[in-house]
Formats: structure tokens, C-alpha cells, sequence
């Protein structure tokens, strides 16, 4: 009866120091399977590493290689006023009214250096007759010129021609032009432009003893011009 006795009171004794133990195995086993917070088991995690991504390429402006586009307008990827683009021509005007008679004629060549602007060399021929007195003068002009697009086929244009004038029975002087106007494209590179135009140019008539007269002729109108880009 002792023997039995001391038996079970044994085995309650193992069971009250066990039960502690699997409680608590149990319970972090359970703490272990439920993370805290939305993130992820480290185990299914990439492993940290550095990290030193380069800057993404900028763009750089650019320009034609050779400075000139060839075959610019329909049919191409370079239109009118491009950087590059080079247009060829003249332009030709006449005035008639009473005694006064004018007629020019200007051969010239255009080199757009930057978007819409314009760098122009213009050879102008002029000749004027009043009341039956006829002169000729030459003009050889840089002219600068800014051309604003409408549309695709529609520019318009402010310019100013500086340069040397000469006339042939005064001499050599100086000329100012200042022109305004509108680029129509036509056909596939060509460019038809009416503009007014306004030729101031003076010379030396007579010099003396500290005084030298100065002429100045002064000349206006209409031209129309056709140039063709190439």
C-alpha cells in the first residue's frame, strides 16, 4: 500500500513538471508561425546587398554635322526654318507712278543658323528714273531675319539688310533695309514671298574743307520673291 501510494504521488509530481514545459513550447511555437505586422518571413526575404544604379542618359542639343540640310521640305523630316535648311533665289519688284520709275531685281541666298532664325546674303540691283534722269545703284546686304510659322505652310517674316551701297556715278556708300512679309510654301521645297520693303542708302556727293555733303536716296515698294530649298 506505501509502495503504491508513494507511486502515484511520484507520477502527479512528473506530470506537474512537465506540463509547464509543453505549455510553453507550445506557445512559442505559436509566436513563432504569426509575424507581427504586414511584412514578410526574413527567410523568404532576397538577402541585402548595395547598390550604385548609374543616371539615366540626358538629351543634348544638337546640330546638322555638316551645317546644311539637303532635300528639306514635303516628303522629308526637316521642314521650312529648321536649323541647316538653305534656300536659293530672288526676288524682283517695280514701282510706276507719274514721273517716277523703279525697278530691282535681287538674287539671294538664306541660311537658317537656329530654329525660325534666319542669315541671309541679298545682292540688290536697282534702278530708278525721274522725270528722265536715270540712275543705277547696287546694294550688298547681311540680312538677319526672323520667321514665325502660322502653320505648316505659313510663315511670316520682320528682316534688316545692312551693308554697302554703291551708285555709279556718286560712289560708294552705305545701305539699310529693313523688309516685312510672308513665306507661302509651294510645291514639295518651294517658297513664294511677297514682302514690302523699304532701301535707304546714302553716299558722299562733296567733300571740302571740313564738310562733306551727304546724298541719300531712299526707295519703297512690293517685291515678290521664290526661293527653293535644296
Amino acid at each position: 500500500m506505501t509502495h503504491a501510494l508513494c507511486k502515484y504521488i511520484g507520477g502527479i509530481l512528473v506530470g506537474l513538471l512537465l506540463t509547464p514545459l509543453a505549455m510553453a513550447q507550445n506557445r512559442t511555437t505559436t509566436l513563432q508561425e504569426q509575424p507581427v505586422g504586414g511584412g514578410q518571413p526574413s527567410e523568404t526575404l532576397p538577402p541585402s546587398r548595395s547598390t550604385n544604379e548609374p543616371y539615366p542618359d540626358v538629351p543634348s542639343p544638337t546640330v546638322p554635322g555638316s551645317g546644311v540640310v539637303s532635300q528639306a521640305g514635303v516628303g522629308n523630316t526637316t521642314g521650312y526654318g529648321r536649323p541647316g535648311v538653305v534656300e536659293f533665289g530672288g526676288s524682283a519688284g517695280f514701282t510706276r507712278a507719274g514721273d517716277l520709275t523703279q525697278v530691282n531685281f535681287s538674287p539671294s541666298i538664306g541660311w537658317f543658323v537656329a530654329d525660325n532664325l534666319q542669315l541671309s546674303g541679298i545682292l540688290g540691283i536697282n534702278y530708278s528714273n525721274v522725270a528722265g534722269d536715270g540712275s543705277t545703284y547696287f546694294t550688298l546686304l547681311v540680312e538677319p531675319s526672323y520667321h514665325l510659322p502660322f502653320n505648316k505652310m505659313l510663315f511670316g517674316f520682320v528682316g534688316l539688310g545692312i551693308g554697302p551701297a554703291y551708285q555709279n556715278d556718286v560712289g560708294l556708300g552705305f545701305a539699310l533695309a529693313p523688309r516685312i512679309g510672308a513665306n507661302y510654301m509651294v510645291g514639295r521645297s518651294g517658297i513664294l514671298t511677297p514682302a514690302l520693303y523699304l532701301a535707304y542708302t546714302t553716299s558722299d556727293l562733296i567733300q571740302t574743307a571740313g564738310t562733306t555733303l551727304l546724298g541719300v536716296n531712299v526707295a519703297y515698294g512690293l517685291n515678290i520673291g521664290y526661293t527653293v530649298m535644296f
